[in-house]
């Protein structure tokens, strides 16, 4: 934290220095939101402890974010990132294909502990997420070959995804993942977007939005909800229930009825 924001920082300072680094960094809003947070409570921190005397992370603007973005692979999209990760960067092929087959956060993928893994009942058991509940995710063949890959170079103890170089737990992907974007000349995409990308195509396949977010571990259907226009709009099929003669006899019917109504009143 000490790299971005230093203990003498004043106001003006502290949000110049904030958004140099998240333009550099290419910080989607919400990232920014989230150090802007911290830097904020570390100020906090240091006021109790009479280290500072004032809080500069007060003064840094909250970031609008688009929670409602969604961005997903298409086949072709798909199709040239698979052949630049493959030529480039094999060993990672493995990250990739799990990602889109789970759905997992970046955070819960690269997290992942070979005891997480229940190869009996096809499933990660995965203790604690984001939203600080456990989460039990099914695994399709795709997803199963993708760990069996990655169980079959290593010692199957610890991390599972770990450097091929140093053997080190890997906790993202980007030394590879951003290059292979760029080269794929995919637009606008990002790690999470291979997580919309999971989803999407369940809800264009007609999965319930219920089923996607208990995949994806939402506490309700709010955040699921941005999937839903792109699964069968069965409204038209409600709006058609009320046919012209429906409208025009219910219509009548319902003149009728006031009309009555309004002689018994009188």
């Amino acid at each position: 934290m000490e790299s971005i924001l230093p203990r003498s920082s004043l106001p003006r300072k502290s949000r110049s220095k904030l958004a140099s680094v998240a333009e550099k960094e290419n910080w989607a809003p919400s990232t920014f939101n989230h150090y802007r947070s911290l830097v904020s409570l570390s100020y906090r921190l240091g006021i109790l402890n009479r280290k500072v005397t004032a809080n500069p992370g007060r003064s840094v603007s909250h970031r609008r974010e688009d929670n409602n973005r969604v961005r997903f692979l298409t086949e072709e999209e798909e199709k040239n990132l698979r052949k630049v990760v493959q030529d480039k960067w094999p060993a990672h092929l493995p990250e990739l294909e799990l990602a889109i087959n789970t759905g997992l956060r970046k955070g819960s993928q690269y997290g992942l502990t070979w005891d997480m893994v229940d190869w009996k009942s096809r499933e990660l058991h995965i203790p604690r997420t984001k939203n600080e509940e456990p989460l039990h995710v099914p695994l399709n063949d795709a997803a199963i070959s993708a760990l069996k890959t990655v169980f079959k170079s290593g010692d199957g103890k610890g991390r599972v995804f770990t450097s091929v170089r140093t053997g080190e737990p890997l906790e993202n992907g980007r030394h590879w993942f951003d290059d292979a974007v760029v080269q794929a000349k995919l637009k606008n995409f990002h790690w999470h977007d291979l997580r919309h990308t999971f989803a999407s195509r369940l809800r264009m396949k007609g999965a319930p939005l219920e089923d996607i977010a208990d995949l994806q571990g939402h506490k309700s259907l709010t955040m699921t909800r941005r999937y839903a226009h792109l699964g069968p709009n069965k409204l038209h099929a409600v709006v058609s229930l009320l046919g012209a003669s429906d409208t025009t006899s219910d219509t009548g019917q319902t003149r009728q009825t006031a009309t009555t109504s309004q002689v018994a009143v009188q």
